[in-house]
C-alpha cells in the first residue's frame, strides 16, 4: 500500500530521530521522597508552543523522567483556537519555529505533505488554526505525554524537592525542577483598567475572554486598544454583525514599525542575556516603548466595514452606565455603547499567580537590580522577574530561598532577561535549548559525587587482553644459545 504524503513524512522524521540516537538513555539520577514516592525530574507546566517544544528539547538531553500539564482539554492548549482572533498568523510563514534543526518537524514539511510544495508557495502566512493543527501534530509525531485538563493550584518547597498541588489531590506531585511554560501571562494576569471595577461584568470583556460575539449581534460596540488583538477582535465583532465598532486609541497615531521584527537574527537572540543589565533594559524598554504597530492585514480586515470607526488620541477619562448604555467620555466628546471590549493586554505581577503565591515576596525583580524611571514602561518593567542563564528564578536575598533556582520561567515574563525566545515562534527552539542545555547542568553538578561514582564503578572491558603479544616477554621466555 503506497504511503500517504503525511505518512511518508512521519517515517523520515522517525528514521532521522534514530539517526540522531533519540531518545537517548535517560542519565539524571533517580530521587524518590523520604516515603518512596516517585519524584519527577522536570514537571512542565503548559502544553502549548513553548511546553512541547521544552518536553522534546528535554527528551533529545537524555532527561526521560519528566510529565507535562496543562489546563485547557486536549488540542486546545495555548491561544490559536481560544482568544487569538486573527486570520492568519503574524509570523512569516518561512520560520521554523519548534522544529528543534529537524527540517521533518517544520510547518512547512507538515504542510507540503498535506497540500503540495506548490500550495505552500501559494500560501502568504499560515492560517491561524491551521497552525494549532500542526501543534497537534508535532505532540502526536513526537508522543509527547502530555496530561490534559489538570489545573496546579500551588507550586511549594517539599524538602529539598518541590512539590504541587494538582487538582486538590491528597499529595503532592514531587519534581526537582518546574518549568513554567504557562503563555502570556504565566507570572502575571489581564491587564483591567480600574474603571472595568465599577461596571456590571456583564457589559465588558477582556480581549482574552471566551466572548459570545453573536450576543453583539446589532450591538454597538467600543474597542478599547490598538493592539493587533485590538483590531482583530473588532474585526470579529463586525464579521459577527455588530451594529458598529469603534475602536480607541490613546496614542495620536498609530504606531507604523514593528520594532520586535527588528531582533529576529542570530546575533540578537545568542547576545542578548550575555549583555549587562542596563543594555537588556535599554533594548527593551526602547522597544516596547515604541509601540507595536497592529499588522496590516488585521487594518485592512476592518477598512472594509463602513460600520467601523477608529478614534486617535481618545483615551477613555470617564466611563459610567447611564441606564441600559455605557458613556465614555473622551478628550473629543462623549459616545455610548452597548459593550466594551478591553484589549489592554497582560501584566507580569508574580502576585496574581495565585500558585505562586507563597512564593512572590522572595523572587527578584528586575526592579530590584534597576531605579526605574516613573514612565508607564519602566513601571510594567521594573515587574520582570530577574531570571538566571537558565531562565530560573532568583531570589532577592541569597540563600532565603533556595529552591527558586529550580522553577523555570519560560515564558513571556522572561523577555527582559533572555530576549524574545520563550513566546513566541521565531526563536521557541534556541530558547528550549538553552533552557535545557541550563537543566541539564544543573542535574549534572548537583550529583557530581553519583557521576563519579557511576565513572568509577564502570567496567566494560574494551580490550580482553588476547589481542597483543609482548613481544619482550616472549623473548624473556626463549632458550638462549
Amino acid at each position: 500500500m503506497r504511503e500517504t504524503g503525511l505518512e511518508a513524512l512521519e517515517a523520515g522524521l522517525a528514521r532521522d530521530l534514530a539517526y540522531l540516537n533519540y531518545p537517548p538513555e535517560n542519565w539524571v539520577r533517580p530521587q524518590q521522597s523520604t516515603d518512596g514516592r516517585h519524584v519527577y525530574d522536570v514537571v512542565i507546566v503548559g502544553a502549548g508552543m513553548c511546553g512541547l517544544t521544552a518536553a522534546f528539547a528535554l527528551l533529545r538531553a537524555g532527561i526521560a523522567n519528566i510529565r507535562i500539564v496543562d489546563n485547557s482539554e486536549p488540542g486546545f492548549e495555548g491561544p490559536w483556537v481560544t482568544y487569538a482572533r486573527m486570520n492568519t498568523l503574524r509570523s512569516p510563514k518561512h520560520l521554523t519555529g519548534p522544529a528543534m534543526g529537524l527540517p521533518a518537524l517544520t510547518c512547512r514539511a507538515w504542510f507540503e505533505a498535506r497540500f503540495g510544495a506548490a500550495a505552500w508557495e501559494a500560501l502568504d502566512k499560515i492560517p491561524r488554526t491551521m497552525w494549532m493543527d500542526y501543534l497537534r501534530w508535532y505532540r502526536r509525531v513526537l508522543n509527547l505525554p502530555v496530561e490534559n485538563d489538570v489545573t496546579v493550584q500551588t507550586i511549594e518547597p517539599y524538602g529539598d524537592l518541590l512539590g504541587l498541588e494538582i487538582d486538590g489531590a491528597s499529595e503532592p506531585c514531587l519534581t526537582g525542577k518546574i518549568v513554567l511554560a504557562n503563555g502570556r501571562d504565566g507570572v502575571g494576569g489581564l491587564r483591567i483598567p480600574a474603571f472595568a471595577n465599577n461596571l456590571p461584568r456583564a457589559c465588558w470583556n477582556h480581549s482574552k475572554d471566551d466572548i459570545d460575539f453573536d450576543a453583539l449581534v446589532g450591538k454597538r460596540v467600543a474597542v478599547l486598544g490598538a493592539s493587533a488583538s485590538a483590531c482583530d477582535n473588532a474585526a470579529v465583532a463586525l464579521e459577527t454583525g455588530a451594529g458598529a465598532v469603534h475602536m480607541f486609541v490613546r496614542r495620536a497615531d498609530l504606531p507604523r514599525i514593528n520594532k520586535f521584527k527588528g531582533v529576529i537574527y542570530p546575533g540578537f537572540t545568542h547576545g542578548f542575556p550575555t549583555l549587562n543589565d542596563e543594555w537588556r533594559w535599554r533594548l527593551l524598554h526602547y522597544a516596547l516603548d515604541q509601540g507595536v504597530a497592529p499588522p496590516q492585514d488585521s487594518m485592512l480586515r476592518l477598512k472594509c466595514h463602513p460600520n467601523f470607526a477608529l478614534h486617535l488620541g481618545s483615551p477613555w477619562h470617564r466611563v459610567e452606565t447611564v441606564g441600559d448604555e455605557i458613556e465614555i467620555e473622551t478628550p473629543k466628546g462623549i459616545h455610548r455603547f452597548d459593550h466594551l471590549i478591553l484589549a489592554t493586554g497582560f501584566t507580569v505581577d508574580a502576585d496574581k499567580r495565585a500558585e505562586l503565591a507563597g512564593l512572590t515576596d522572595k523572587i527578584l525583580l528586575w526592579g530590584d537590580r534597576i531605579d526605574a524611571p516613573s514612565d508607564r514602561t519602566s513601571q510594567d518593567l521594573a515587574r520582570f522577574p530577574y531570571l538566571g542563564p537558565a531562565f530560573e528564578f532568583m531570589e532577592t536575598e541569597p540563600g532565603a530561598a533556595p529552591h527558586l533556582r529550580h522553577i523555570h520561567c519560560f515564558n513571556y515574563a522572561a523577555t527582559l532577561s533572555h530576549g524574545v525566545v520563550s513566546g513566541d515562534i521565531p526563536n521557541v527552539s534556541e530558547g528550549a535549548q538553552r533552557l535545557v542545555e541550563g537543566i541539564a547542568r544543573d542535574f549534572f553538578a548537583a550529583d557530581r559525587a553519583y557521576h563519579f561514582q557511576q565513572l568509577q564503578d564502570y567496567d566494560e572491558l574494551e580490550l580482553l587482553g588476547d589481542e597483543w603479544i609482548d613481544a619482550d616477554a616472549v623473548l624473556e621466555k626463549t632458550p638462549s644459545g
